[in-house]
């Protein structure tokens, strides 16, 4: 062989590696799971174990109910491999948008989750014999307060009254009309199938939420900002989910979680595939990790938020668990209020309610 076709061969072996050197990184860099989810539900530690574990990159974006319900529809199910939504808000935007795939039962690993909870969300998220979700995260909507100011707040239409005037917060979503409903002694899940009763409902609830607007410090949108109002002394009572008031309890035993008279809200939020995932596997592989108790006990130490995973339970030290108990006796455990999957059409009603409730809060 010439030195001329020697170097040539060289020269072309050098191409052909670095070639594949540029196709493996390609490769690389396409192994990303790209997450919809919820603030608190994927701890920083827990995505570097998986990284470090699998080679999948996380890229994790925050978002809530509706938010994922609008960045799916506009994409028609692309832009993520996995979404969070809660358990009762995936049959009806399926159903309407046609945002998710099925889940394969075959790739979850039935024996990590709490055998009650994965059957009840599977039959939450059944359409036409498809299940389309599982379940990881389960809490509720309640009272968070600072006792020590609000000893007279014992339900959600307790935030309208005189004692805490100025030093209220709650959102303007759906959650609370569905709360206030209940608190005034009506039963808004047992008028989802019927228009004019939930309107009916409805109609009274605003009346209600535009009346109590002068209570109202601020109508909050990330937990994070209505945590430090509390801890301010600004706001001395809020609507808010049990993991809220659990984080200001650590630091002030006169706040904390309390479960409204008239039942808490219960909801699960859950393991969804959108309909164009590019990297299932890695999402299957992802939903299999989180759940395994280890893990899921390390995820609820650090965000205080409960997990359908089987036996993580056990593995929370005692004060957590000392938490949940002052907070829910037995009786308050069973007069939790589950939402049950919400109808097609009905959050648009529910839009219109809360955007006239908005408007009036500039009157």
């Amino acid at each position: 062989m010439s030195k001329k076709h020697g170097a040539l061969r060289g020269s072309l072996l050098g191409l052909t590696a670095l070639a594949g050197m540029v196709m493996l990184g390609q490769t690389a860099q396409a192994e990303e799971l790209r997450l919809l989810t919820w603030g608190g539900y994927v701890p920083d530690d827990v995505v570097a174990e998986f990284e470090a574990e699998t080679g999948i990159d996380v890229e994790v974006t925050l978002s809530n109910n509706e938010e994922m319900i609008s960045k799916l529809r506009a994409t028609g199910g692309g832009g993520f491999d996995l979404a969070q939504p809660s358990q009762d808000r995936i049959a009806s935007a399926q159903l309407e948008h046609n945002i998710y795939k099925p889940i394969d039962l075959s790739k979850i690993d039935a024996s990590l989750f709490i055998p009650s909870m994965l059957e009840a969300t599977k039959a939450n998220t059944t359409l036409d014999g498809e299940v389309y979700g599982v379940p990881q995260i389960w809490g509720t909507d309640g009272l968070v307060l600072n006792t020590a100011e609000a000893s007279t707040v014992k339900d959600y239409i307790d935030l309208c009254s005189d004692e805490v005037a100025g030093k209220v917060s709650y959102r303007l979503r759906r959650p609370t009309l569905i709360a206030f409903a209940f608190s005034m002694g009506m039963d808004p899940f047992a008028a989802y199938n019927d228009e004019a009763a939930y309107q009916e409902i409805l109609d009274k609830v605003e009346a209600k939420l535009i009346e109590c607007k002068p209570n109202v410090k601020t109508y909050w949108e990330g937990s994070d900002s209505l945590l430090n109002l509390i801890r301010s002394g600004e706001v001395v009572a809020a609507m808010a989910w049990d993991a809220g008031g659990w984080t200001l309890n650590n630091d002030n035993p006169d706040m904390n979680f309390v479960a409204p008279s008239s039942g808490a809200l219960g909801w699960v939020d859950t393991f969804a595939i959108p309909r164009k995932a590019e990297n299932e596997e890695a999402a299957y592989k992802w939903i299999n990790f989180v759940m395994k108790p280890e893990i899921a006990a390390r995820i609820t130490a650090a965000s205080s938020y409960y997990t359908a995973s089987n036996g993580a339970s056990s593995l929370l030290d005692e004060a957590q668990r000392k938490q949940f108990e002052t907070s829910f006796p037995q009786e308050a455990l069973d007069n939790i209020n589950w939402y049950p999957p919400v109808p097609a059409g009905l959050e648009a009603i529910e839009g219109k309610t809360l955007d006239r409730v908005k408007a009036a809060q500039s009157n």
